[in-house]
């Protein structure tokens, strides 16, 4: 749904798949687990490689680097229904990206679920010395890799964002818990901590807010020539997320993507006991 009435690069799809993967790689032994992990970060690095090696020698470099004149023109000028039927007859052309970057998913998934079983998290002084080194690595050695984005040309854009980028959002992991350590009465992070809370609600909100700002069928500000408004609109958009995320959980315990998924869960469970009940 979130794909066809919002935006075509929707990202949900393929986080359900890996989740669904991957709640059965969870119940093996800790080397099968890492087995797994590192056979996903092969297959994805090698697809990456091969992306890598074509911008390179000019084969597809175009048609990465380059946005097909009639997406922009969909965009600009299309209307919402323009959009939804663009996104249903090219469906597979625009999932491509998502079914591409599953094996990514599953390695970084998994990552995540080794993190928290080693106590990365923890409020103990294991958590807080692996946390340092997360900051330390992360930083150290992804921030410089994340500035080849900035090379001309676009030759870099996909080993960044899906090579790179990782490596620099476990520095990221590390230094906002640095940060909570030390600044722990700042009242920012409870904010945020209700963002976390609605962070299903948050993104489709942002993606619903975005689409009415910057599309053609909205106030059309896509394209706008000036960076720092861009960024500005950015910034305006996540306090009002936070404003919403703040405001909603005073009345509700949950944000209204994530209660309407509990209960489309919950009716799930019920129809199987009913059907395992007849059987």
């Amino acid at each position: 749904m979130h794909f066809i009435f919002v935006l075509e690069y929707d990202i949900l799809m393929s986080y359900a798949v890996t989740a669904i993967v991957v709640s059965f790689i969870v119940k093996m032994r800790k080397t099968m687990i890492r087995i797994t992990m590192i056979s996903a970060a092969v297959i994805h690095l090698f697809f990456i490689v091969l992306v890598f090696l074509g911008v390179l020698t000019n084969l597809i470099g175009d048609e990465l680097v380059a946005v097909p004149k009639e997406v922009v023109n969909l965009c600009q000028h299309g209307s919402w229904m323009n959009q939804m039927q663009y996104r249903l007859f090219h469906f597979w052309e625009l999932r491509s990206e998502a079914i591409f970057v599953i094996p990514f998913n599953i390695c970084m998934f998994l990552i995540g679920v080794l993190l928290v079983r080693i106590g990365a998290f923890d409020n103990n002084s294991n958590g807080i010395n692996v946390r340092k080194r997360m900051m330390k690595a992360g930083l150290l050695v992804g921030l410089p890799l994340n500035l080849l984005l900035f090379v001309p040309g676009g030759y870099f854009d996909f080993p960044v964002r899906y090579v790179f980028a990782p490596i620099l959002s476990l520095g990221y992991m590390g230094a906002i818990s640095f940060l909570i350590e030390k600044f722990q009465d700042f009242s920012l992070w409870s904010v945020l901590e209700k963002v976390g809370k609605m962070s299903l609600s948050c993104y489709v909100l942002q993606n619903v807010l975005s689409s009415i700002l910057f599309y053609g069928w909205g106030l059309g500000w896509g394209g706008h020539p000036r960076s720092f408004f861009v960024i500005f609109v950015w910034i305006l958009i996540c306090l009002f997320q936070m404003l919403f995320a703040a405001l909603w959980l005073r009345y509700f315990k949950m944000g209204p993507m994530e209660s309407a998924r509990k209960r489309l869960a919950s009716l799930g469970i019920k129809k199987n006991i009913k059907k395992d009940l007849k059987l």
